[in-house]
């Protein structure tokens, strides 16, 4: 389904606490899963996972190209994929910041920060209703 097609039960399971993994692409064209907490922009629809700069993540972003991340709960499960980028911008990381506070708690004081987006395009799951 598109991000248009999302349903109520699959955007309420993205905004209550959960952690998901973030799989992107290494320069060797092997996957690179890792942990993550996120957010979702519904009217934007995109993802945006906040982090340290030079890390593996944000290398294998920084190619282009696509990333999933993927939130688990029981039987429960979405899957947002779609073009991946990284954003430097304060404005841009400071709402995601605020979001994250929203949906986790305050993240910690981190001045290398910078912000994975993807631009969802294709989602999977079973959420619900």
């Amino acid at each position: 389904m598109t991000p248009d097609e999302l349903p109520p039960g699959a955007l309420a399971f993205m905004t209550a606490p959960g952690l998901a993994t973030l799989t992107t692409i290494r320069a060797n064209g092997t996957p690179h899963v890792v942990p993550v907490g996120y957010t979702y922009d519904e009217a934007a629809k995109v993802v945006r996972v906040i982090c340290s700069d030079g890390t593996q993540k944000v290398m294998n972003a920084q190619q282009g190209g696509r990333a999933v991340v993927c939130q688990v709960d029981g039987a429960h499960w979405i899957s947002l994929e779609g073009r991946v980028r990284v954003v430097r911008d304060p404005n841009t990381i400071a709402d995601a910041c605020d979001r994250y506070s929203r949906r986790y708690r305050p993240p910690r004081d981190n001045p290398g920060r910078v912000a994975i987006e993807i631009t969802v395009d294709r989602v999977l799951g079973r959420f619900p209703d």
